[in-house]
């Protein structure tokens, strides 16, 4: 019966799924995602006394036989008051959980034929979705922090220098990554060594072996670890032993490419949103673009994201 459940909720564009296409098929696959062990009131919380589905209605309305209560299944999740058809909105679920790369709102909003402004938010909501809103579980292991700068193109005055530290376009990231594990990565204010230790002491279990490169903020972090081991670039070393920050280098290149392929220009008040994109997809990545897609959708629930809030 498992089998048969996890198999009813593949999802798969090659055959032009149904619920793709159609907002009640689309509704019904929600309703599964969200309610697979029976369906449950968003408003009261009732589940025992199972609510029932209203015949005779243009969409899957439900109605909550303890507080007497209609909803739908878009009730209390990311997807509440749009007014774009679900199908279309699964769709771009799908889309976004299975480019490596990520899409641009321009290609969405070709796609599926809706306002560049409607896609270019219905993709922030699908970010909203993806953020991790918890930490709960600090990293542990090995963890491997880098920081890297994110923004436009340097612009030099005076003498060429190096773009970097001083260039107001760019923006610092630092990301903790933990050894064949997860990624959190996250904007900082500065690279000194109060905010990068304090972003690694926040959610680097005390107990793991920290790997960075040779950056002064780095230093004396051997002092709340079980270890700190430095690989010297300056040298020439790029690893020693299993001491590296190779897998930290590579997250950062697939999160330029994607920066600088797909969306070219990131604004510093949504870079944590994108950020939340790039993480969600590395910490599933041995997973199918399908269960990619489910996990998603599972984690829209709780969240919502209106407009006027201009995502901050």
């Amino acid at each position: 019966m498992a089998k048969d459940r996890d198999k009813d909720l593949k999802l798969t564009l090659g055959d032009l799924d149904a619920r793709f296409t159609d907002a009640d098929a689309a509704g019904e696959y929600l309703e599964s995602t969200r309610w697979a062990n029976g369906v449950v009131c968003p408003k009261c919380g009732e589940s025992e006394r199972e609510p029932y589905r209203l015949k005779n209605q243009k969409r899957r309305l439900w109605k909550c036989r303890a507080c007497r209560k209609q909803f739908t299944v878009t009730v209390g999740t990311i997807f509440e008051s749009s007014h774009i058809p679900l199908h279309k909105w699964l769709l771009a679920f799908y889309l976004l959980c299975a480019s490596k790369k990520g899409m641009s709102a321009h290609q969405l909003h070709r796609m599926l034929g809706i306002t560049y402004k409607s896609a270019w938010f219905m993709f922030h909501r699908v970010r909203e979705a993806m953020s991790d809103p918890g930490f709960s579980a600090k990293l542990s292991g090995i963890v491997e922090v880098d920081e890297t700068y994110i923004g436009g193109k340097p612009r030099y005055r005076g003498k060429p220098g190096r773009p970097g530290k001083a260039d107001p376009q760019k923006v610092p990231v630092v990301a903790l990554i933990e050894r064949g594990g997860r990624v959190r990565s996250s904007h900082v204010t500065n690279v000194g060594a109060r905010e990068l230790q304090g972003a690694i002491r926040e959610n680097v279990d005390r107990k793991a072996r920290i790997m960075t490169d040779q950056f002064g903020s780095y230093r004396g972090l051997d002092q709340y670890f079980a270890s700190h081991e430095v690989v010297k670039h300056s040298e020439g070393e790029y690893a020693r032993g299993d001491a590296h920050t190779n897998t930290a280098e590579g997250y950062f290149a697939n999160l330029k490419r994607g920066i600088n392929g797909s969306y070219h220009h990131v604004s510093h008040k949504h870079l944590h949103r994108y950020l939340s994109e790039f993480d969600f997809r590395w910490n599933a990545r041995d997973a199918s673009d399908s269960a990619r897609t489910v996990a998603a959708l599972k984690q829209s629930e709780g969240k919502r994201l209106k407009y006027r809030q201009r995502p901050a």
